[in-house]
């Protein structure tokens, strides 16, 4: 049995790392409009948990994005596959990430990669060149951790 997961993100704005991320992977924001204006429409949509996105409604406290080759449900865009949630809390981030995402490019491709990563809005860390391998540790807009392999 197939087991379907998703990495959840706490961020201080969803929908600023949904888009940060969605660009970074080349995945696709979920729309999640409709599944709102049914809850809406059934009365069951509690005052104050949506915002606009992209011109269109979307929960103010949670995104996601995820592979535009993944299954997702029809009714409510959402993903099936490889997927990131990206949740409000109050608190910020104090400490270094116990869990981060490796970004894989060819060696000829990583400073290039790097340098697009920047222009989206993330920061470089520090280079290492160790016998294991050559990557570059960077922070996405609300300093979580990565690397570009």
């Amino acid at each position: 049995m197939t087991v379907h997961w998703k990495l959840v993100v706490d961020c201080s704005d969803p929908h600023v790392q949904a888009d940060f991320w969605a660009a970074a992977l080349e995945y696709r924001r979920e729309d999640h409009s409709a599944l709102i204006e049914s809850l809406r429409q059934a009365g069951q949509l509690p005052d104050g948990s949506t915002t606009q996105a992209h011109g269109r409604d979307a929960w103010l406290d949670y995104t996601a994005v995820r592979h535009p080759d993944d299954e997702f449900e029809k009714d409510t865009d959402i993903g099936l596959g490889r997927r990131l949630l990206f949740q409000r809390v109050p608190e910020g981030k104090t400490v270094k990430n116990r869990l981060h995402l490796d970004l894989h490019v060819s060696p000829e491709k990583r400073e290039a990669e790097v340098a697009r990563l920047e222009g989206l809005g993330a920061t470089v860390l520090y280079r290492q060149d160790q016998p294991i391998g050559v990557w570059t540790t960077m922070a996405d807009p609300e300093g979580n951790e990565f690397c570009v392999e």
